[in-house]
């Protein structure tokens, strides 16, 4: 039976499965059936609406965030979905957290980072093969890709940007929970906040390598602007 406390981290591919539930139900209910009985409580569910072509997860390191900042464990309901995607399998291995996979409990750091090496290994060779298949289509003479001068339409750039910027907004909101618990009531210095996050292993909103006051100071205005 199911012991402790407990951040469960639940995640689709895709904005329509995120939207719709599809997927999102079935790994639910593998959590439920996984904690139901003995002394436990789930502290937070934390979902993830990301491709697998993509290497950030923000929301996994949010989970991994609360689950040091509680001393939690992180329970994933599908490990075998997620077997391929070396990024997650290594942040898991490497979090210093424990965990717990529905489909797989008996799943420990070693299994994660033998896994974690396997996928890293896939990827390579699709890699490679694709890097193949292209140097053998130019050598038919196929021409791959376009002008490599070209810079981009100024609408193009200004969309870039604008995802630049949302996806920013979306990591700082996921922050914000643990900013209002370190400091509730903006009493702390920059700084203090600053080092309160580093302390708990929450990922900057840029991806710089640790807090810092300015970054704090940029993080409240833009949860204000949001």
């Amino acid at each position: 039976m199911a012991e402790g406390r407990f951040v469960a981290y639940l995640r689709v591919s895709t904005d329509k499965q995120g939207r719709s539930g599809l997927g999102l139900e079935a790994q639910r209910q593998a959590v439920a059936d996984f904690l139901n009985g003995g002394r436990w409580k789930l502290l937070a569910e934390v979902v993830e609406v990301e491709s697998g072509k993509r290497d950030d997860r923000p929301e996994l390191a949010r989970a991994l965030a609360l689950c040091r900042a509680k001393k939690a464990t992180l329970v994933v309901a599908k490990l075998d979905r997620l077997a391929r995607d070396a990024h997650f399998l290594l942040g898991l291995q490497k979090a210093g957290v424990e965990f717990v996979a529905t489909d797989m409990p008996s799943a420990n750091r070693l299994t994660v980072g033998i896994m974690a090496m396997v996928a890293e290994e896939e990827r390579r060779m699709i890699a490679a093969r694709t890097k193949a298949a292209l140097a053998a289509a130019k050598a038919r003479g196929v021409k791959l890709g376009g002008d490599r001068g070209y810079v981009g339409r100024p609408e193009d750039l200004a969309k870039a940007r604008e995802a630049r910027q949302q996806n920013a907004d979306e990591r700082a909101l996921a922050v914000a929970p643990i900013l209002a618990r370190v400091d509730p009531d903006c009493a702390l210095s920059l700084r203090a906040v600053a080092a309160a996050l580093d302390a708990e292993g929450v990922p900057t909103v840029t991806g710089a390598e640790g807090w810092t006051a300015a970054g704090v100071a940029r993080l409240r205005r833009r949860l204000a602007a949001a």
